[in-house]
C-alpha cells in the first residue's frame, strides 16, 4: 500500500495561495476535473474517482480524521468501466455521497500539492507529501508543515476528514 502525508486546509483567497504555489513548484498547474462517488466502507474509504476523458480509478484510503499533517494508507486500481463499477459498488455496499470538485495540481518535489474548488462547500488546498517505502512519518509531517509555513495556511483553517465528511456535515469553506 502506497503512504503519504496530508493536510487540507479551507481557503478564503484561491487566487493569492495560487501565486504563492506558483513561485515554489516544480511543475504544473494541471487542470483535472473530478467526480468522486464514495461507497460505504467499513474500514476506511472507499471511492470511484471519474475524470472528464471518461477514465477513472477506484481509490481505498485510511487515515485519521484530525487537522494537521497527518499519516495516509492508499491503494488506486484503474477502471476500465467506470459506470458498471458504480452499479456493481452501489448494489453491494450502497453509495454514501458524491464530491464533484475542479483541482488544479502543482508539485513542489515530492509533495503534490492541489487546489481545489469543491462544488457546494467551496476553496481548498491540499498538500500530499509521498512517503518513501522505509521513510518515517515524521519526515513526511516536517516536509508538510515546512510547506504550510511558505504558503502561509494558517492552522485556523485546517480541516480534518474528508470532503464528502463535510458535505454531510453541511460545512464549507469561504470562497463559495
Amino acid at each position: 500500500m502506497a503512504r503519504n502525508i496530508e493536510i487540507k486546509a479551507a481557503v478564503a483567497d484561491l487566487d493569492a495561495l495560487k501565486t504563492r504555489v506558483a513561485e515554489i513548484a516544480d511543475a504544473g498547474p494541471w487542470r483535472i476535473e473530478q467526480h468522486d462517488i464514495f461507497f460505504n466502507c467499513a474500514n476506511g474509504r472507499l471511492k470511484l474517482r471519474c475524470f472528464a476523458d471518461a477514465s477513472a480509478e477506484l481509490i481505498v484510503y485510511r487515515r485519521p480524521d484530525a487537522t494537521g499533517p497527518k499519516a495516509c494508507d492508499y491503494e488506486r486500481s484503474p477502471v476500465s468501466d467506470p459506470q458498471s463499477m458504480r452499479r456493481l459498488l452501489a448494489r453491494s455496499n450502497g453509495v454514501r455521497g458524491e464530491v464533484i470538485k475542479t483541482r488544479t495540481l502543482f508539485m513542489a518535489g515530492r509533495t503534490r500539492i492541489h487546489l481545489d474548488h469543491v462544488t457546494g462547500l467551496g476553496d481548498y488546498m491540499e498538500l500530499e507529501v509521498v512517503l518513501g517505502a522505509e521513510e518515517s512519518i515524521a519526515q513526511g509531517r516536517a516536509e508538510a508543515e515546512q510547506l504550510m509555513r511558505r504558503l502561509a495556511i494558517d492552522d485556523e483553517a485546517l480541516v480534518d476528514g474528508a470532503y464528502i465528511d463535510l458535505i454531510e456535515a453541511g460545512e464549507g469553506a469561504t470562497g463559495g
